[in-house]
């Protein structure tokens, strides 16, 4: 019967209640896998649902609502109650039909027949001259090749980015390439003769030159750009009080050094798309989280006024920050317009984690000081990231950083620097937390060990010294209301006593089980493996608890932040909502038109939408920093709350009156009766329209970064539970308790999944995720979390509301990555005493780790 039978429909229907299909490019693979398993045994047991779909990886979901939907579906249970779509109801995402049925449109599914297929050629090599040979010749002996493009060819600014004034990595490289995988050219031909093409005997030569490699050899190496000597690309400064002379004031100081690595995105869907020329213009369907600023680049890259570029965003197969920059979206404009011929382009997943940006390594010393009573009195930070060949989001990370290296605590004196450092790596860009991430992994592991020194409770220092409202930030920032970090940390109490004592029986349990014969033999036996001597203190197994905070602003960094939503009622009585923030599984096409829904008055189901497309809809800013519910959603408030405004004076009703939409007139029922008023006739598709902006409100960072960067900060609190096996060096997460601040939780639903999720990122960025340019290209080699890795996971949603946000709401996406690295390190420590100083803490490192301390 196929996925159409009652079987196929139950999946569905589960997996949409459960919230089980975010970007939705892994769920095919997971319906046909439950599918398969839901035939052969109709009621499954947990461990039988991880194994059946054990093969099938996910980006987004964390695995939990996968899990539990599958179950659902096998034992019959009763869905959860259908939502009202008002703010507050957690309410299945509005585009996960398609999803659900393998009709959603990704990058690579979009494209006309006949479309020509770009290729990239990129260098083999981490920095190397080259030149290029007879291209029109080598064009002549593949039939079916129909052009050859260059840097020669590329009519306007040979460069793009995303920062002005670090607009540095070339569309084609002339000369000389500064990573493995940069382009140097690309070849359009018909599809089977693509399919066909050996790019190995592409007429280039390579002269190899010594690549810098690492940010030591960078520093004293030849500058890869000329104007950015010592390979120093920018800076970051927050400076506020005397931090040498507070650590002086110290009773107790603590310092640690952490290494981090490249970390891949690898979403499911690698980067893919298609462009044509429509009566002049050019079209570009493809797969981005900034359609905006495609189209801005690309301007410049194509020589072509803003408006004379389409961009149609596709279905978002997961992103996190490497879709915000360009990947082929200049290769197929290119090809497009030097052939007339639509032209499509899907990256293989080798070519994906070769070329596109990775999560920063970073180099990080900090020092910490506190008195005797627990209080944190001083700071010092010194973090070095590792931007690779270009800037991308390099700026971003080194400014950002320093704003939140003290976490979300109250530091009298702070001092943090960074620097972000060119190498002949690929570039390092946006990466779910634009650093602060590998940051906090580096802090928190010190809270521990200062309230280990100071003999204190180590999630009641956290709580002593969480910034409270009135209590100044890093750069002098003064909150009245918003920062729920205190409650935060007060939630996670109950888990934190439950679960240390849980570990402590089942210590106690294991050790008097031991026989006690064989314990004496491996005491006394000096030789054995260290590991196995620790049986005397507890045995193979260990178990360990820890707990880490976490906070992260919403949007820019004291910069313009704008989004723009508009929406308008048809003479038909028909709302629509133009929105064009691109939903790349974080659910804001359901939370904005929640949002905009309650504003207006109206029944969310009363709401149709048009997504993301630079002709239909305003420009509503970048998905990433966590802004489109915060910022994207204040515009669709005031885009609601306009149009309601217009309607009320058409009908003049009170403010309080339930609004209609009908053929020709809307009704407004109030206190005093009915009224009723012809819908007037408008110029364009609307008989009433409304467009609404919001920019956060900032203030610059002077000097010292001083300054209110910020409009609102989200904050977390997370607690891990690790069992250890001390003889392999492998850590296997039990539980992970995460309580969060989101204001207002817009969609409970949504919220809880993008929460597991990016547990799911926190713990493979933890323990296992090292990109290795040249080594780890694909998902054999870079490991990341299966459906065996990741944890069952407790949420806590925490309201405080936020003056700001949209009925209180802030962000989320970003902040959960941030405390769960720490909160796992922690456990680990906790169970083993080792502090993790290299990330990943893989089983090589933690067994060298446990022999050092032999």
């Amino acid at each position: 019967a196929g996925l159409t039978d009652a079987l196929g429909e139950s999946l569905r229907a589960a997996f949409a209640a459960h919230g089980a299909a975010q970007c939705g490019a892994c769920t095919p693979g997971m319906i046909i896998a439950a599918h398969a398993l839901l035939t052969a045994q109709p009621r499954p047991d947990e461990a039988a649902v991880r194994d059946a779909l054990g093969g099938v990886l996910c980006r987004c979901t964390g695995y939990g609502r996968i899990v539990a939907a599958v179950l659902a579906a096998g034992q019959g249970a009763a869905l959860p109650a259908g939502a009202d779509g008002t703010v507050g109801s957690p309410v299945p995402r509005l585009d996960g039909a398609a999803k659900l049925t393998g009709a959603e449109a990704f990058g690579d599914d979009v494209a006309p027949p006949g479309a020509l297929v770009v290729r990239v050629v990129r260098s083999p090599h981490a920095h190397s001259g080259f030149t290029l040979g007879d291209l029109a010749g080598g064009q002549a002996r593949h039939p079916g090749v129909v052009a050859v493009l260059t840097a020669a060819d590329v009519p306007g600014l040979n460069a793009f980015g995303v920062i002005p004034g670090f607009i540095d990595q070339p569309v084609f490289a002339k000369a000389l390439v500064r990573f493995r995988g940069e382009a140097v050219a690309a070849v359009v031909g018909q599809a089977q003769a693509m399919a066909a093409l050996d790019l190995g005997d592409f007429p280039v030569t390579w002269t190899p030159l010594p690549a810098l490699s690492s940010m030591a050899q960078a520093l004293d190496g030849a500058p890869l750009h000329g104007l950015r000597p010592g390979n120093v690309m920018c800076r970051g400064l927050v400076r506020r009080g005397d931090a040498e002379a507070g650590l002086q004031a110290s009773d107790e100081v603590v310092s640690l050094t952490l290494e981090t690595a490249f970390v891949e995105h690898a979403y499911i869907e690698p980067e893919a798309g298609f462009a044509e020329v429509v009566a002049g213009r050019v079209h570009i369907h493809a797969c981005t989280q900034a359609p905006g600023m495609d189209r801005d680049s690309l301007a410049q890259v194509l020589a072509l006024p803003a408006d004379a570029i389409r961009i149609v965003p596709t279905a978002v197969g997961g992103g996190f920050g490497a879709k915000l920059d360009l990947s082929v979206q200049p290769y197929i404009a290119l090809a497009a317009l030097r052939t007339g011929r639509a032209c499509r382009m899907a990256y293989s997943r080798s070519e994906s984690m070769q070329s596109t940006t990775k999560r920063h390594p970073a180099q990080i010393t900090l020092t910490i000081g506190a008195g005797r009573d627990g209080r944190l009195r001083a700071m010092t930070f010194d973090g070095d990231f590792n931007t690779g060949a270009y800037a991308s989001w390099g700026p971003t990370v080194a400014n950002r950083v320093p704003v939140h290296a003290s976490g979300p605590y109250l530091m009298p004196a702070y001092r943090a620097r960074t620097r972000a450092i060119h190498t002949h790596n690929p570039p390092s860009g946006a990466f779910r937390g634009f650093g602060v991430p590998q940051a906090a992994a580096a802090q928190e592991q010190a809270l521990d060990l200062m309230a280990d020194r100071l003999g204190l409770d180590r999630l009641e220092m956290r709580i002593l010294n969480a910034l409270d409202h009135g209590q100044p930030t890093v750069t002098g920032q003064v909150f009245a209301s918003g920062l729920g970090i205190r409650a935060c940390l007060t939630a996670l109490r109950p888990a934190w006593a439950a679960e240390r004592k849980a570990a402590q029986d089942w210590a106690a349990e294991r050790a008097a089980a031991q026989d006690h014969a064989a314990v004496c033999a491996v005491a006394q036996d000096r030789a054995a493996d260290r590991a196995a001597a620790g049986a005397v203190a507890g045995g193979r197994l260990r178990r360990g608890v820890g707990v880490a905070a976490g906070w992260y602003g919403c949007g820019n960094t004291s910069l313009p932040n704008p989004s723009t939503i508009r929406a308008g009622v048809t003479a038909a009585g028909q709302v629509v909502l133009h929105q064009g923030a691109v939903d790349i599984g974080q659910g804001s096409t359901t939370v904005i038109a929640q949002i905009f829904a309650q504003a207006l008055g109206v029944r969310l189901d009363h709401v149709a939408l048009l997504g993301a497309d630079t002709d239909l809809t305003p420009d509503a800013g970048k998905t990433s920093a966590s802004r489109q519910t915060f910022v994207s959603g204040n515009a669709a408030l005031r885009a609601g709350a306009d149009l309601r405004a217009q309607a009320l004076r058409l009908t003049n009703a009170a403010p309080d009156a339930v609004l209609t939409f009908g053929p020709g007139q809307v009704t407004a029922r109030d206190a005093g009766g009915l009224h009723r008023a012809v819908l007037p006739a408008g110029p364009g598709p609307y008989a009433l329209q409304a467009a609404g902006t919001y920019d956060p409100p900032t203030r610059p960072l002077d000097a010292d970064g001083q300054g209110e960067p910020y409009a609102q900060f989200g904050t977390a609190a997370h607690l891990a539970v690790v069992e250890v096996d001390m003889a392999l060096g492998t850590v296997k997460v039990l539980r992970m308790v995460a309580a969060h601040d989101l204001g207002r939780a817009i969609n409970p639903l949504l919220a809880q999944g993008q929460i597991e999720g990016g547990i799911a990122q926190g713990l493979g960025m933890a323990l296992m995720e090292d990109y290795l340019p040249g080594r780890t290209e694909n998902l054999h080699d870079y490991l990341i979390p299966t459906i065996g890795d990741v944890p069952q996971v407790e949420t806590i949603l925490i309201e405080d509301p936020d003056p700001h946000g949209p009925y209180g709401a802030k962000g989320l996406g970003e902040h959960v990555l941030i405390p769960t690295a720490p909160a796992i390190l922690n456990a680990v420590r906790d169970a083993t005493g080792v502090v993790t100083t290299r990330l990943p803490l893989t089983p090589t490192r933690l067994r060298a780790a446990l022999e050092g301390q032999a």
